[in-house]
């Protein structure tokens, strides 16, 4: 029950302080984000609480293949001068865009 506490509030204060910082420093919390802050955060704790190396490796090799597929949602931003959409069209479609590329890592998971 500890472990389980611990990794909410510790999650919860990475995220809440990544957000808070947003407002300061747009640049150093993009960074942070765009770090694989969650991946060095659960690995170990799947780990620590599983004891299944084997499943820890397969979550990792998921991961690896996610990051650069779950950048599609980011395609829209990226073009939103040229697009001129607002915040929610823009975000809807990243949004649908992610949807593909979990398809995408769904099908290369089952063949690698």
């Amino acid at each position: 029950m500890f472990f389980s506490l611990f990794k909410i509030f510790f999650s919860a204060g990475m995220i809440a302080f990544t957000s808070w910082l947003s407002e300061k420093r747009p640049e150093l919390a993009g960074f942070i984000i765009g770090m694989p802050v969650l991946s060095l955060l659960v690995l170990p704790f799947s780990y620590t609480e599983y004891q299944d190396a084997a499943s820890s490796v397969r979550f990792a090799q998921s991961i690896f293949m996610a990051v650069p597929l779950s950048l599609l949602f980011f395609v829209p931003f990226l073009l939103a001068a040229r697009l001129q959409w607002g915040f929610w069209p823009l975000y809807l479609s990243g949004i649908a865009l992610l949807a593909g590329g979990y398809f995408t890592h769904k099908w290369l998971m089952s063949v690698l």
